[in-house]
């Protein structure tokens, strides 16, 4: 018997222009497109070609004119200064809006300039991006507080007009001061912004430049409203750099059009979510779950958005995410794994949860990293909610594979995000291109075209997308990930291409390993590389982090996790070696930078990963490594 997602996923394959036409429908156009799917330049697809619109009209304006004037339409909460809190209704923030696309008008900046937004997160983040789109200007987010030296590359390859900063981020109980960086990315860059506009916070005082620098504060008092601008569906909104391999950051490029199709049609049918319920998306807005699902989903929608300038543990405490959806009534979280890790980590019998009403509480979404089961499962008791993984990339925008709440609820599966989501043709290959019996690991591929809100290109480097992600499996986007796709159409991610280790000539899937490991009562969280061998040509290696409380020497919970993995995949992983550290290192958004730890091991330079949270920990993982008679000693 058919249920709705299959209906829908049938459709988007077989007739993707009928399919995303009819999404196409949920969103005011200036004027409609001429062709849905232009296929002339394969493999550079454009969708709703010759289609004029707004996406800050779509966001803002609509709503605000449209009947929901009055609902809240973003809710500010940061613990990290006093316990701040504002709400801003439709009408509010359309107003803020303009006003602040009157202070970038008036600094130069018009349809088609670049804006680079360095910003922490406070709503003045989204109304610089939101702006920037009601102007038809291209934003760039870039991490708040990123080394001077990465902003500088970022700057170079954006060429921007103007700059919109803060004068710092606050990191818990940690003041960043951003002006010495950005002053000093101005500095290193060969491309010189016209103007800087500056929002002074009370936690930090800075001297601006009286030649470059405004105000935000003093510009916005005397700026003049400004109007939508009309752009071309195919014109671009944003920027998004993400890491490359050669070092240099790959800039993402979105649609207008496109992407406000697909992430207006996500909300209701991925995340089940209706106009003026409240979502959140507990991440940042400089990575690309912070663009799509805390600035732009949820307002094309018309749903209340949650800007949250905290932490889930440490601010103050393990509480902090019921606190959030008790007092503001969230219908939907979307977090990372590790968010959870770290929460029950310091509160593993969940006892926090007593102190909330969250009955208000529907679904939890994770996705950024896999889910391994043991999160998955503590989450599911303690919440007693459907606890949904989903994968996607920055490239993508939106998920690949997901359990479609808003279609059909499939039953979970841990360590699967469930199936293909609509739109999406996902297909495993071997290394030579030719596809892989079912369930037999392989690369992750999705047949071309892409659909709607995906990346078009990279930021003036054709040829350089052709070669990150089409040239090698022609008529294929290359998703460097490796996984299977099961009996049921339930697909896995296994690791990254890169991740898959190769013993005595098995390919072996670390997250696999992970998976068992994580499944030990006393580990909060683990990662699995794979090391040098001069026998077998890897071995893996695991790094295990101890919920608080354990008292068990750490020799016998690393004899007990050896023996799971040989018991639970077998004496073909050769995994006997592990060691207990007291932290991984991970990127700002929360990945675990197994790459880095992996040349440690194996005594390869590295470059010093621009999104690390703390570069102090390779010098912990070095040492450790040591330990078990691994790494060069640099630290």
């Amino acid at each position: 018997m058919t249920n709705t997602y299959e209906v829908a996923y049938k459709r988007s394959l077989e007739d993707p222009e009928g399919f995303w036409g009819d999404a196409a429908k949920e969103i005011d156009w200036v004027r409609e497109c001429d062709q849905i799917l232009d296929s002339s330049n394969k493999p550079f697809y454009r969708w709703f070609v010759g289609g004029e619109c707004n996406t800050c009209y779509n966001a803002l304006d609509r709503h605000a004119d449209g009947g929901r004037g009055d609902q809240t339409a973003l809710i500010y909460d940061s613990p990290v200064t006093n316990d701040t809190k504002r709400t801003y209704t439709y009408s509010q923030l359309r107003d803020e809006v303009a006003r602040f696309a009157g202070v970038l008008r008036t600094q130069g900046v018009g349809k088609g300039d670049r804006v680079i937004i360095y910003m922490p997160m406070v709503p003045e983040a989204a109304i610089a991006m939101l702006a920037c789109a009601r102007l038809g200007a291209v934003h760039s987010v870039v991490f708040g507080g990123f080394a001077a030296n990465e902003l500088a590359v970022r700057i170079d390859d954006a060429k921007p007009k103007a700059i919109v900063s803060a004068t710092c981020g606050i990191e818990i109980n940690r003041v960043i001061e951003y002006m010495p960086l950005l002053n000093g990315a101005i500095e290193l860059a060969t491309h010189k912004p016209d103007k800087c506009v500056i929002l002074a916070r009370p936690e930090c005082e800075a001297v601006l430049n009286p030649t470059r620098d405004v105000d935000w504060a003093t510009a916005m008092a005397t700026a003049a409203p400004t109007e939508c601008v009309t752009v071309a569906a195919t014109d671009p909104l944003y920027i998004l750099y993400t890491s490359g391999t050669t070092g240099e950051p790959k800039g993402v490029v979105r649609d207008n059009g496109g992407h406000m199709v697909a992430l207006k049609w996500t909300m209701k049918n991925i995340y089940d979510m209706d106009p003026g319920d409240v979502y959140w998306a507990a991440s940042d807005v400089g990575w690309v779950v912070g663009h799509s699902y805390i600035v732009y989903a949820p307002l094309l929608h018309g749903c209340a958005t949650v800007f949250y300038e905290g932490k889930p543990v440490g601010t103050p405490d393990a509480g902090a995410f019921w606190r959030m959806i008790s007092e503001y009534r969230i219908k939907a979280l979307f977090t990372a794994p590790t968010a959870f890790r770290a929460i029950k980590r310091e509160d593993p019998d969940g006892l926090l949860i007593k102190d909330y009403d969250i009955s208000c509480f529907e679904v939890l979404y994770l996705a950024g990293e896999r889910t391994d089961p043991d999160t998955l499962h503590w989450a599911e008791e303690k919440l007693d909610v459907p606890v949904i993984d989903h994968w996607w990339q920055t490239e993508t925008g939106w998920a690949i594979a997901a359990n479609c709440m808003g279609l059909h609820q499939f039953p979970v599966k841990a360590g699967s995000p469930t199936k293909c989501v609509p739109g999406w043709d996902v297909q495993i290959l071997d290394e030579n291109g030719h596809p892989q019996e079912t369930g037999t690991i392989g690369e992750i591929v999705v047949k071309l075209p892409l659909p709607p809100g995906t990346l078009p290109t990279l930021w003036n480097a054709d040829e350089r997308y052709l070669n990150s992600y089409l040239n090698e499996f022609p008529g294929y986007y290359k998703t460097s990930d490796a996984g299977i796709i099961d009996e049921e159409g339930y697909l896995s991610i296994m690791a990254r291409t890169d991740d898959i280790i190769n013993v005595a000539g098995h390919r072996l899937s670390t997250g696999g390993m992970e998976e068992v490991l994580s499944a030990h009562p006393d580990v909060a969280e683990c990662a699995v590389i794979g090391v040098a061998d001069q026998l077998k040509g890897q071995l893996p290696v695991g790094f295990l982090v101890l919920k608080a409380g354990v008292t068990k020497d750490d020799a016998e919970v690393v004899a007990e996790v050896v023996r799971m993995v040989r018991e639970k995949i077998g004496p073909v992983a050769a995994f006997k070696t592990a060691t207990v550290v007291d932290r991984l290192p991970k990127t700002r958004s929360g990945k675990i930078l197994r790459g880095t730890m992996q040349k440690i091991a194996d005594n390869e330079d590295y470059k010093m990963p621009a999104t690390i949270d703390d570069p102090t920990i390779l010098g912990e993982i070095d040492e450790a490594l040591q330990g078990i008679g691994y790494s060069s000693g640099r630290s």
